[in-house]
């Protein structure tokens, strides 16, 4: 099958979206299919070749984060010219209602449309007062994915459609069998802990981290090593540590693929102490596959990832005493967090590329042939009861993640 994959957001930062695109057109071109990917990008030559930049980026304050998007007519012509000329089989559209190549792309397609949407943000005044305007353009969509119930919501509650529910996929493999790295493994006195994010982005929680350390006793052994890694400013974050705390928080700065499995795969435990706006948490399932336990602030995307699995703990969004509480429960007790990462490799086994590929290319099988034998206006409703009745025929599980 020829594929073409449209990211709205630049592929030169990292980002859960970018890195789904990214991976995803990777597995399908290793099966052998086609697979051609949009997105913005500067313009130089460090991308495959299956990429092809659609306009430089400009950072943009959204959906509680600063996104590096393009727009303006210059990259509607380049989408436009890129969708006319791929001879794609179907398009698969990410985070359609996102104001750059995403939506260019959907209003240039002329064949059939998967989207996936990513985002969870049930209280989006934009979303709702841009419904009217959006409305024309989403009937050309044959079917919506969801990467979480969260997102899922949304989709229903904005543009009053559903969606069939796949979660985001991870490369189990290639983060259980990371080996550990001395630098990064904890011991008895001097216990490790990992945080990955944006570090200038206040809804990564970073802040809540370390208001809980300085809640434990900073005196003796109970506060652990942190590292952290993530872009950003890392002078003006490293300002922010309390005096108590500069000698047990350590900035990596942007680390590689490789370096992350091995940092998640020697701490005693990963923390995601996110305030809001996540619609998943794929960097829970990197932690669990690296065999890390995970402590994780309570939100909906995160309570779905870890299921009732035993995998990781949660404490109260925004509650640097509950963060405290669990560190002591979870570093102070070696059964506990051994019992913790048995769970964690085997969840995240839910989530391994071939298995959320497949479900994946069911919806591909499924559109192509729906719109070859009906017109391309049929209803999505029907095209998501079909994936389910093929995903049910393939093994592949129900609809919901």
């Amino acid at each position: 099958m020829r594929i073409g994959m449209v990211c709205p957001y630049s592929f030169d930062v990292p980002g859960g979206v970018q890195f789904h695109v990214r991976d995803l057109a990777e597995h399908f071109r290793a099966q052998g299919h086609d697979v051609l990917v949009l997105a913005p990008s500067e313009e130089d030559e460090s991308h495959p070749a299956w990429f092809t930049s659609c306009g430089r980026p400009v950072a943009v304050p959204y959906n509680g984060s600063v996104a590096r998007l393009t727009f303006g007519p210059v990259t509607s012509a380049r989408v436009g010219r890129w969708v006319d000329e791929g001879d794609f089989d179907l398009l698969h559209i990410h985070e359609p209602v996102t104001p750059s190549a995403s939506v260019l792309a959907l209003w240039a397609a002329r064949l059939p449309v998967v989207a996936t949407f990513h985002t969870s943000t049930l209280r989006s005044r934009a979303m709702h007062a841009a419904n009217p305007l959006l409305r024309p353009s989403m009937e050309k969509i044959n079917a919506r994915i969801a990467v979480s119930e969260a997102a899922r919501q949304t989709v229903l509650t904005h543009l009053k459609a559903d969606a069939y529910v796949i979660p985001n996929g991870v490369d189990v493999a290639a983060f259980g069998s990371a080996r550990r790295d001395p630098r990064f493994v904890g011991r008895p006195g001097r216990r490790t802990v990992a945080f990955l994010g944006r570090i200038d982005e206040p809804r990564k929680g970073l802040a809540i981290l370390l208001a809980a350390l300085a809640e434990l006793d900073t005196s003796g052994s109970e506060v652990p090593h942190l590292f952290v890694a993530g872009p950003g400013d890392v002078a003006e974050a490293a300002d922010s540590v309390p005096a108590a705390l500069t000698d047990r928080v350590e900035f990596l700065g942007l680390v590689s693929e490789p370096d992350k499995a091995a940092l998640l795969a020697s701490v005693d435990a990963y923390i995601a102490p996110h305030t809001g706006g996540e619609s998943f948490g794929i960097v829970l399932i990197e932690a669990m596959a690296a065999g890390a336990p995970v402590i994780a602030s309570d939100l909906e995307a995160f309570c779905s990832v870890l299921g009732d699995t035993g995998a990781g703990v949660t404490f109260p969004v925004s509650e640097p005493a509950g963060l405290a509480e669990r560190l002591r429960q979870v570093l102070g007790d070696d059964d506990l967090r051994a019992r913790m990462s048995r769970a964690g490799r085997e969840r995240a086994g839910d989530f391994d590329w071939e298995s959320v590929a497949a479900r994946i290319m069911a919806v591909y099988e499924t559109v192509v042939e729906g719109v070859e034998a009906a017109p391309l206006a049929a209803e999505s409703t029907g095209i998501v009861a079909r994936v389910r009745r093929r995903a049910h025929k393939l093994g592949l599980g129900g609809g919901d993640a």
